[in-house]
């Protein structure tokens, strides 16, 4: 069975995630979160991890495929 996590983040979280990864991550693709902010605090704006780091380049979460250990 497999079971994907999304999350209903907050708008103040989304631009946390936003500014650290400005911050500390050179290679962060600022458009695509501009995108994610606008959404974010709307109903229907639910974000996987995976989308989130693949849409931004992000570093600052990890996600990996697989059963806990």
């Amino acid at each position: 069975m497999q079971h994907k996590i999304s999350l209903r983040l907050p708008r103040p979280s989304i631009e946390f995630l936003g500014i650290w990864e400005q911050i500390n991550n050179p290679d962060f693709k600022g458009v695509e979160f501009d995108a994610f902010k606008n959404s974010a605090g709307s109903n229907s704006f639910v974000l996987s991890p995976q989308k989130w780091i693949e849409a931004t380049h992000a570093i600052g979460i990890i996600s990996k495929s697989g059963r806990h250990s």
